[in-house]
């Protein structure tokens, strides 16, 4: 939820700049902060993918199918994609290792589209050119290029194909879920979803009031979130499959916000404001039963990000003044609560939006510092907690850039961003710090990445032929 939000005002207030300031801190720097990435030296391996042949179906599918593997391939930056191919090649004579490692080719992908008894196979191979053998093969079941499930099923081949390459999943079989003004349906907001190469958008919530803070459920079957068209913000859970609707939070007259799914399922957690106060609350929705505190007093909390295995959570709160609210992880079923984001007694700031990695200790978050020049101006910044130094990563350096969440790689995030050409929603790649933009020009908040989505074809991978990096 961004600076800009007036949902939750005391906390959610943006921080004024403090008297006293240094020249550093005026910048809106923050001292131990490292400009710096998840990991350091990291080497991209070149990657080629020959044009897919078509048996029994059109080219125009067969190139359809090679662009959309390409750019999956090409936005997992796992690889440098090679775009254009050596003029000599020749696929008449089979794979010529030496060939292709003399223009320092390490993997190369080979695809065939076929038609068998009228149903229609995506065939891939993945050769490894450095050491001269194929590392694996697979064959994946697609619907016809006008199904919906079309584009998913060949996001689902390329992530096994980065999975014989690295031993680790892809994130093209992912989608983004957010809230922005209604199209055509002024003063509303809704909840959108995105596929991750940015296509196939599509509006889940036709609420016609506000509709924010959507969460996946660990499945990716169901996506939680607030709305208003009760009058009072309540939570509710959309089944992605049928559209079917259902209220998850308890009853009562208290304002229910930012729902967060237990990483086990059947549990949420979430904000929970009433008789003035604001609680940070779980509840099982399986059973629809035991409301329970996991933070309350005085101060304003909110914002619940529980940990990959569920036994820590981070949110956020108010309790060292509500114009400077700060992250904090405390058990997930309660105790004390540790400072995380980087306080210092009077230097002020903000820091919201909380994320817990799904593969690993660490936190994304945003906020920052205010600078006169450039009031609330936010970054993306990354805790690892096994550190235990309090050192943190940030990510983003220009513009304004909020609501952080974790692709299921951990390697990736999605955010709202503000440059200079407008709004949008980008990604940003936290190992090599390469960044893209998901959807231009709108005013997108609440950004949440799904688990990964759908099965897999059959793949033949040989014995003894661990994944492996680069040469």
């Amino acid at each position: 939820m961004s600076c800009r939000s007036t949902l939750i005002p005391a906390l959610m207030a943006c921080a004024a700049l403090p008297a006293g300031l240094s020249a550093q801190e005026r910048e809106g720097e923050i001292p131990g902060v490292a400009l710096t990435l998840l990991y350091e030296n990291l080497y991209i391996p070149p990657l080629a993918i020959l044009p897919f042949r078509a048996t029994g179906d059109s080219p125009e599918t067969g190139a359809l199918v090679h662009g959309i593997v390409a750019r999956d391939l090409d936005y997992s930056d796992r690889f440098r994609i090679i775009d254009s191919l050596p003029a000599l090649w020749n696929d008449q004579q089979g794979v010529q290792y030496g060939f292709w490692d003399q223009y320092g080719v390490d993997w190369l992908v080979i695809g065939t589209l076929e038609r068998v008894a009228g149903a229609r196979f995506l065939s891939v191979e993945l050769h490894d050119i450095v050491t001269a053998t194929m590392r694996a093969r697979g064959r994946f079941p697609l619907p016809a290029p006008g199904d919906p499930a079309f584009r998913m099923a060949v996001h689902q081949a390329s992530d096994e194909i980065v999975m014989w390459a690295t031993g680790e999943r892809g994130i093209a079989a992912t989608q983004i879920a957010f809230r922005m003004p209604a199209l055509g349906d002024p003063g509303s907001e809704e909840i959108y979803v995105v596929d991750s190469d940015g296509a196939n958008r599509r509006r889940l919530t036709w609420d016609a009031d506000l509709a924010i803070t959507p969460a996946w459920s660990p499945d990716g079957s169901q996506l939680a979130y607030t709305s208003y068209k009760s009058g009072v913000p309540k939570i509710y859970e959309i089944e992605l499959a049928t559209g079917n609707e259902r209220m998850i939070g308890p009853g009562g007259s208290g304002q229910q916000y930012s729902p967060a799914y237990h990483p086990l399922g059947g549990e949420i957690s979430f904000t929970l404001t009433d008789r003035g106060s604001q609680r940070v609350v779980s509840y099982n929705i399986r059973d629809a039963c035991c409301l329970r505190q996991i933070v309350g007093g005085r101060s304003q909390n909110g914002q619940p990000a529980y940990s990959h295995d569920g036994r820590t959570m981070a949110f956020v709160s108010g309790r060292l003044g509500s114009a400077t609210p700060q992250i904090y992880v405390i058990p997930s079923d309660g105790g004390t609560p540790e400072l995380l984001s980087p306080y210092r007694f009077g230097q002020g700031g903000w820091f919201a939006d909380p994320d817990w990695s799904p593969v690993a200790n660490q936190v994304a978050f945003a906020g920052g510092i205010a600078d006169r020049r450039t009031p609330g101006r936010y970054h993306i910044f990354i805790a690892d907690l096994d550190e235990g130094d309090n050192r943190l990563i940030q990510l983003t350096r220009e513009g304004n850039n909020e609501d952080p969440s974790w692709a299921p790689d951990g390697r990736h995030l999605v955010f709202k961003g503000e440059r200079r050409n407008g709004l949008g929603i980008f990604i940003v790649d936290a190992a090599t710090g390469r960044q893209r933009v998901l959807v231009p020009n709108v005013d997108a908040e609440d950004t949440d990445w799904s688990p990964w989505l759908g099965g897999a074809g059959t793949t033949t991978q040989p014995p003894g032929n661990p994944p492996r990096g680069g040469r």
